[in-house]
């Protein structure tokens, strides 16, 4: 009797265990999903791979989106800049004045003159594209508001002279010639830390005792140019009204009451409109005088 009531409760226990899913080997395993822990990178499973680290920004498209964000097409890369820059000036020999540089690279140099609007969508637009411009910068302007091109400088635009007061320097004598320009040097060094190397006689228009001044203010070269920049559309020198290589663009900083209601970065996406057409980039004047 008691070999017949053990060999039933044996029985009874095996069926127990089958009909819940336990077994010895498994009793004290956590349930399916509980506890497990997702392999480190210092502990992973063997044959699991790293999760890839995040890809850096694709430069081109990343100056694609700048671009676009202004409604532009971009402009291609500069060339590297000339191992020896086009223009220099001989030992010796008068400050050379230039309208264009000779080079066969499809690049043009863009100027803005005075500095009598402060856009601040401007300094925005130029951090955005990197694209290089030299300011020809006028006391007179400029005083105001000293700050405002302090960002625009630290982005590597360049810094140029172009007088105090912005006078017709051909009506001044040459002693007022050299006040006009090397009073603007000093202020310049003063406010920015830069003695300009590059000077642009207001209107373009200058004499001998405007070079010689230049000359003895520590100028290298008087830049003039060969487009002018207005609202939408360029002033062109030469006849078949195109760009060419080499040459130097004016424009000016100008705002809605100069533009008829149009803004400087309008102005300033134009002008890269026309560029980009044309089939030029922007390169920087000073790799080049």
């Amino acid at each position: 009797m008691k070999k017949t009531i053990a060999l039933w409760a044996a029985l009874t226990a095996v069926a127990l265990f089958a009909a819940t899913g336990c077994t010895t080997a498994d009793a004290d395993a956590p349930a399916p999903g509980a506890g497990t822990a997702t392999p480190s990178a210092g502990n992973k499973a063997p044959g699991a791979q790293a999760p890839a680290a995040p890809k850096a920004p694709d430069a081109a498209a990343a100056a694609a989106a700048a671009y676009r964000k202004w409604g532009l097409k971009p402009l291609a890369a500069p060339p590297a800049p000339p191992a020896k820059k086009p223009v220099t000036r001989a030992v010796g020999g008068p400050v050379p004045v230039i309208s264009d540089i000779e080079t066969d690279q499809k690049v043009v140099f863009i100027t803005i003159d005075d500095g009598a609007e402060k856009d601040p969508e401007f300094v925005a637009m130029m951090k955005d594209l990197k694209v290089p411009v030299t300011m020809f910068l006028t006391d007179a302007t400029i005083r105001a508001n000293y700050g405002y091109f302090e960002p625009l400088l630290a982005q590597g635009h360049g810094l140029a002279n172009h007088t105090l007061t912005h006078p017709n320097l051909r009506t001044l004598s040459p002693d007022a010639q050299h006040r006009e320009i090397c009073g603007q040097q000093e202020k310049l060094a003063k406010e920015y830390g830069i003695r300009p190397r590059l000077f642009r006689p207001p209107y373009g228009n200058w004499n001998e005792a405007t070079r010689a001044a230049a000359e003895e203010c520590g100028v290298e070269a008087i830049v003039l140019w060969r487009e002018s920049m207005q609202i939408q559309n360029m002033q062109y020198q030469r006849d078949d009204k195109k760009l060419h290589p080499g040459d130097i663009i004016l424009a000016h900083f100008r705002g809605p009451s100069e533009l008829k209601g149009r803004t400087m970065t309008e102005m300033m996406a134009n002008l890269l409109r026309h560029i980009e057409e044309q089939g030029f980039t922007v390169a920087r004047l000073e790799d080049y005088v």
